[in-house]
Order: structure tokens, then sequence, then C-alpha cells
């Protein structure tokens, strides 16, 4: 990974007005975040910057505009929650350039903070257009993403900045850039990729990619059904991309010139309806699958193997449930494998990171979230991540 710069490289930044893209795009329910992880991330830079005496300046986007202004996508609904979060008030300030904007800042004392309006009430934001991030620069002194969640947009907040002012990553960024690159980038070998979740088509690069940077691809969800198909394993009714077997092929093709190993399920538990703690509910051999019945989680012989795989790793990157977790006893396989991988980090033999919503979610579910060395709560991003692409918002930061 090239280098970037960090908080650290700032020098004297007392008075200097920074600009800090974070992601503020919260669930809300009832006037009010469900969930403020996004701010519970982006805390320690913004009371950084403050604390050494910079006017801070949050933009953000908060749902999606589409470059209109929408009372009810204004970044004053989450106003009170950013406040209660760092425990400190800030100014809302309804426009991000202009007139407004540079009266406010005279308002700002040093340490003070504000927070801009939706980015995407403007067309210019999504369009990465120059003179829109120019305005928005010639408000501040230097520029930090810590937004890694929309890094791989190139929009004038996330990446167009970075071209107009000295641009440096957060600390959220920060950790998620040097967690990736211990994934990926430059991993300790043996490395091994779980990779779950209901359909290939949506994970084919993700697989395409992986195959050629790790040595264990281990393969879960629904997709394992698609790819015990193209080895000519009948899987009854189970979700399955029967379209897309020629390329679950190749895949395993290319993994073998690759050096990689593949691993699919060989033990199944199935039912014929898709219901929690079915009464057809069995575990059997990947062949023993018959026409009326479908495939819900990996077995616990292949769990038990999967987790012995582990053991042998150094790295693990994780992305997608092994199986259909949401409703037991189908979760059975992804919590019992999550617990494998944080004990072994726990233990220091092993590195993990994980990432993608159903992934959090999971992990959460069977208790280990703050067990991995790293959990990205980034979604589309984290995905073209492992894809292998750059993100616009990163590689801005390393130019």
């Amino acid at each position: 990974m090239s280098s970037f710069r960090t908080l650290d490289d700032l020098g004297d930044i007392t008075g200097k007005v920074a600009l800090v893209r974070v992601d503020l795009n919260l669930p809300m329910k009832d006037g009010s975040a469900t969930d403020v992880t996004r701010v519970e991330a982006v805390k320690p830079t913004i009371l950084e910057l403050a604390d050494k005496g910079a006017k801070v300046l949050l933009l953000a986007h908060f749902g999606r505009p589409k470059g209109q202004r929408h009372s009810t996508m204004s970044t004053s609904f989450v106003q009170g929650d950013v406040e209660k979060v760092l425990d400190k008030e800030i100014m809302f300030i309804p426009e991000v350039m202009g007139p407004v904007v540079e009266q406010s800042i005279g308002i700002l004392r040093d340490g003070d903070i504000g927070l801009l309006d939706n980015v995407r009430f403007w067309p210019g934001e999504e369009a990465n257009d120059p003179e829109f991030a120019r305005g928005i620069a010639a408000h501040g002194d230097f520029y930090v993403n810590d937004a890694f969640s929309a890094a791989h947009r190139a929009h004038a907040s996330t990446e167009g900045l970075a071209h107009h002012l000295p641009a440096y990553a957060g600390r959220a960024m920060e950790a998620e850039l040097k967690a990736l690159d211990a994934a990926l980038g430059t991993p300790e070998p043996p490395v091994a990729a779980v990779v779950g979740g209901a359909k290939v088509s949506t994970k084919l690069d993700v697989l395409t990619n992986l195959v050629g940077r790790v040595q264990h691809l281990i393969i879960g969800g629904g997709m394992a059904n698609t790819f015990l198909a193209a080895k000519g394993v009948d899987v009854g009714k189970s979700l399955c991309e029967h379209d897309l077997t020629a390329t679950a092929s190749r895949i395993m093709d290319e993994a073998e010139h690759a050096g990689c190993t593949v691993h699919l399920p060989y033990d199944v538990v199935v039912a014929r309806e898709f219901a929690a703690n079915p009464p057809s509910l069995r575990t059997c051999n990947v062949h023993e699958v018959a026409a009326d019945e479908m495939i819900l989680d990996v077995g616990p012989l292949a769990t038990e193997a999967l987790g012995d795989v582990l053991k042998t790793c150094s790295t693990l990157v994780w992305n997608g449930p092994m199986g259909a977790f949401e409703t037991e006893p189908f979760d059975t396989a992804t919590v019992a494998l999550a617990k494998t991988a944080a004990a072994l980090t726990q233990d220091g033999s092993l590195t993990s990171v994980a990432g993608g919503g159903d992934t959090v979610a999971a992990l959460a579910h069977a208790g280990v979230k703050d067990e991995f060395t790293f959990v990205s709560t980034a979604g589309g991003a984290f995905l073209e991540w492992m894809e292998g692409k750059d993100l616009p918002g990163v590689a801005a930061l390393t130019a």
C-alpha cells in the first residue's frame, strides 16, 4: 500500500480550519439514530483536531437527495446524536460553501465544531465537479478523510477536495487502511478467505481476485451450492445459480493453478422448508441431499475441518455468513467458525479482518465482533477492496 499522510503529520493547527469528511448516514427512527457506530468511529479524529485548536467543519451526506434539497434529509437531523457522542455542542451550518459558511467560521472559536448541511444537496458532489470542490476547499486550510465507507465513491467531498488542500487520513481511515493492508496487501501467509452469501453473481470479482492472493478459499452460504453443482452434486431445491456453474468451474480451475485450495462443505444441514427448527431438519453428506430438500448450513464435520484449516493460517479475511444465520439453527456453522477465528486471534496466532453488513451482524450474533483484529463497518467500499479495485477516496490520499 502506498504511504498516506495521517494526523501525525499535521503541524500546529491552532486556528486552522479542518474540512473533515465523515459518514453520518445514520439509521433513524422517530427522529433519532438507532445506531451511532459511525459517529463513534470518527469521534477520535474530531476530538483530536478540536483539542489541538482547529475549527472543525464536518462534511457528510444523509440519504440520497440526488442533488436537490430535501427537508427530511438535512444533516441537522443527526446533529443531536453527534453532540451526544462527542459530548460537545456543535454549530449547524445550512450550507457547504459561500458567505454563510464564511460567517460561521468567523463565529467559531478555536476547538469548536461545525456541521455543514448534506453535501449531496448539490449536484456537484456526486458529479465530482472540480469547481464545486474548489468552492468548498476555499473555506479550509486542510482536508481530512475519515469516511472509508464512502471511499469507493469519486465524489467532490471524498476525492475532489484532496486535489485542492493538503489531505490526511483520519484515525478511523488510518486504522482501516492498516488493517486491510495486513489482510491482503502485505499479509503474513498462509492466508485464508471466508466468502459467504446468497449468490455467486454478487461476489464474482471478489472470488476471482482472491484465488490469486490467498492459500485457502472457504466458500459458504448459498453460493457454495453453485460450486457444488459445478462439481456434479445434486443440491435439490437449494438456492443455486445453475447458469453460473461454468463460471464456478473456471474459478476453481484458476484457484488450482494459483495454488489456492477451495474448501466446500462435504456435509450439510438440510430441510424441506426454510423455517426455524423445521421438523424435516437433518444433517447429511452433500451427495445425499434429496430432490425436495434445500441446503441451509454447513454441517458439523465440515465446520470442524474448516476450523482446523484456520489453525494452520496466519491471516484471515472474512466476508459473508456460512449459512442462513438469521434463522436458527442455520447459524451454527457461522457461529462456530467465528468463535474459532476469534479464539485464534485472541491467542495471537491469527490476524483476522472482516467486513460487510451481513458479516458484522453475524459476528455480533456470535458474540465475537470485538475479538477480531479488525471489523470494518463499510459495505460497498469493503467489497470493492476485496475485489482488488482502487478506491478513489483512498487513492487521493496516497497521490
